[in-house]
């Protein structure tokens, strides 16, 4: 068989690509309005970034049956299991619970990064298992994926930042900075300010130029993500392939409602992930 990869909803990777390599998502969690609903499983409202909700991590019982039906699925061979920051969630920590009941036959990366920053390092380890490797050297894919991976976004609206607690570095500036809008970027699993810039446009031309700048004339992948705005989403993704031809068609998809709680409507990401340097 092979080793399986195993991921979280926040990937967003599109179900036709997470499909075509085999890679299986378990769903993190939205409460609202006393319900517990899954993304990617059960209905949500669109406008969710609007409501007053709450996010929670995947469980440690739905991560251990992912795993387990993983595990038998692979002949033995093992999996990989691949998630958002353990800065971010508390994902992270319940996958290295789940992962303990294996012998040593699931390992647990984390992706430092959310969206598609742990979509891409998904991605790279089930392209290694798909040649027929192991799992440490499908787990070896996932790390060279996590150093070679960085996120920008742009945010529209302050209060849903200020009410998730996740930012850092930048929190100083919330609550008086409120005709910005920020720049971030995800450093070391957290998100942090990278540039404060006046208009919204301004600071998406600033994060297009860091994205340039950071690529330069070699390959990459990309990914564009935005929270109820595809035609913006598509707009960034155009002007990026018209800078940077060398990369291929940037995956477009929508931050999703986990993360769209926490940046609010408007918001406009971009993903890199940049080839593995070798001697």
């Amino acid at each position: 068989m092979a080793v399986i990869v195993v991921t979280d909803s926040s990937a967003r990777l599109p179900a036709e690509l997470a499909q075509a390599h085999g890679i299986r998502v378990v769903p993190l969690h939205i409460l609202v309005d006393e319900e517990d609903l899954r993304d990617g499983v059960d209905e949500i409202p669109d406008d969710i970034h609007e409501r007053t909700a709450s996010t929670a991590g995947a469980t440690l019982v739905e991560l251990g049956a992912a795993y387990s039906h993983a595990l038998a699925d692979s002949g033995g061979d093992g999996v990989l299991a691949v998630h958002l920051s353990s800065a971010l969630s508390s994902t992270f920590g319940a996958a290295q619970q789940a992962a303990q009941q294996f012998g040593g036959k699931v390992r647990v990366i984390d992706s430092r990064s959310t969206a598609m920053g742990t979509g891409f390092v998904a991605l790279a380890a089930a392209r290694a298992a798909a040649e027929g490797k192991g799992l440490d050297e499908v787990g070896a894919a996932a790390e060279a994926g996590v150093r070679n991976s960085h996120g920008f976004i742009v945010v529209h609206r302050l209060d849903n930042l200020r009410r998730s607690g996740r930012i850092g570095g930048a929190a100083a500036w919330l609550g008086t900075a409120l005709s910005l809008k920020p720049l971030l970027r995800i450093e070391d699993g957290k998100l942090v300010l990278a540039q404060r810039v006046r208009t919204a446009s301004k600071a998406v031309m600033a994060m297009q130029d860091k994205v340039c700048e950071l690529i330069g004339d070699g390959p990459a992948e990309l990914a564009v993500h935005h929270v109820a705005d595809p035609a913006a989403a598509d707009e960034l993704a155009s002007a990026l392939s018209s800078r940077l031809p060398q990369c291929a068609t940037p995956v477009v998809t929508d931050l999703g409602p986990v993360l769209a709680l926490h940046v609010g409507a408007g918001a406009l990401a971009v993903v890199v992930s940049l080839p593995e340097i070798t001697a």
